[in-house]
């Protein structure tokens, strides 16, 4: 077992999901790294043998394995309590459902060694099909990948900035300093059981530019997804696009502006939602039914989900459910303790 301080820290939250953990943590006993690494696993009130699964991975593993238990649900909440208690300053997330390539840690590592200027990093996710995708599932184009936690932007890094894009939180790093410097991630976002709230990484990465920061995408940071069958269905894509609209607009109404930048004060509303919602409707409606008439699923869910989106993104705009500020996560950089403190208002 290693003695030296860690460089980075893997970050895994987990819920009930211990067979799939297991094959997770023996994926990472695959890892080939020069670095010092620990690995972090937060249960999140788990009601199966979690504990015993990693207790035993612990027992054989080359690096310390720590487990934690977190019993305030969210995903959120298990992050950043995986963030406290991490010695590393790389943290590195992925999820208990996953394999990752025996360069992985390198390749997320090797970024912020070699340019002062990169706060992150993330790289691709391939599935693991439980099931054949249905035949209206493209796997060609990106728009519907987000669903399954699937991300491929090709064999060449940028910088996500440069083309408005953020990483997966299933395969990304960060430095701590960005924590220490904006936050952890938003306790009201994020996974809960069985919910489909999401967009904590959206609303992190949110307040990261704004501060100015620049990430890497790597392509040779990779990792395998499993994508269980129950997700490859029409009901969950309906279910994960309403919420993704409903996360969308309380993260856009906490900070006053959308993802790609737009001041939400300098559009127009209509009975409370900005008005290119209303009508972002009839013109994915339209060419929803135009490719059920050319007899092109792919096309016809692509549409039909931006129609779902808006719904929930109208239904939170009416509930005016707005999210305070983040609060601000203070580490101890390994003590695990974490304070968080109420914003000032």
């Amino acid at each position: 077992m290693q003695s030296s301080h860690p460089v980075a820290s893997v970050v895994i939250c987990t819920y009930n999901r211990s067979g799939w953990l297991d094959a997770t943590l023996r994926s990472l006993s695959g890892i080939s790294t020069k670095h010092p690494w620990e690995i972090i696993v937060v249960d999140n009130n788990s009601k199966d043998d979690t504990p015993s699964v990693v207790a035993r991975h612990t027992a054989v593993s080359a690096v310390p394995v720590t487990y934690l238990f977190e019993p305030r649900q969210g995903k959120s909440n298990a992050l950043n309590t995986g963030i406290a208690r991490a010695a590393g300053d790389i943290l590195v997330f992925t999820d208990d459902d996953v394999e990752v390539d025996p360069k992985w840690l390198d390749e997320a590592c090797e970024p912020f060694s070699r340019e002062s200027g990169i706060h992150y990093v993330g790289g691709p996710v391939a599935p693991m099909w439980e099931s054949p995708p249905p035949q209206w599932f493209d796997h060609r184009r990106s728009d519907l990948w987000g669903t399954l936690a699937i991300l491929d932007y090709g064999p060449t890094p940028f910088v996500f900035e440069e083309r408005q894009r953020v990483p997966l939180g299933v395969n990304m790093a960060i430095r701590r300093q960005l924590v220490d410097r904006v936050g952890g991630f938003h306790p009201e976002l994020g996974r809960r059981g069985k919910s489909l709230l999401g967009q904590e990484q959206a609303e992190f990465f949110s307040r990261a530019h704004a501060c100015g920061v620049r990430g890497l995408y790597v392509p040779g940071m990779k990792v395998r997804h499993h994508v269980p069958a129950a997700r490859l269905t029409l009901g969950y894509f309906v279910r994960w696009w309403f919420w993704k609209g409903v996360s969308r607009a309380r993260v856009d109404a906490m900070h006053g502006r959308t993802e790609l930048g737009v001041q939400l004060r300098d559009v127009p509303h209509l009975a409370g939602v900005p008005r290119y919602v209303w009508g972002q409707i009839p013109r994915s409606a339209g060419s929803s039914l135009l490719a059920l008439v050319r007899g092109r699923r792919t096309d016809l869910m692509r549409h039909a989900m931006h129609v779902v989106y808006c719904l929930g993104y109208i239904r939170a705009c009416w509930q005016r459910e707005v999210l305070p500020p983040a609060p601000t996560l203070t580490t101890s950089g390994g003590a695990g303790t974490v304070r968080v403190e109420a914003p000032s208002r």
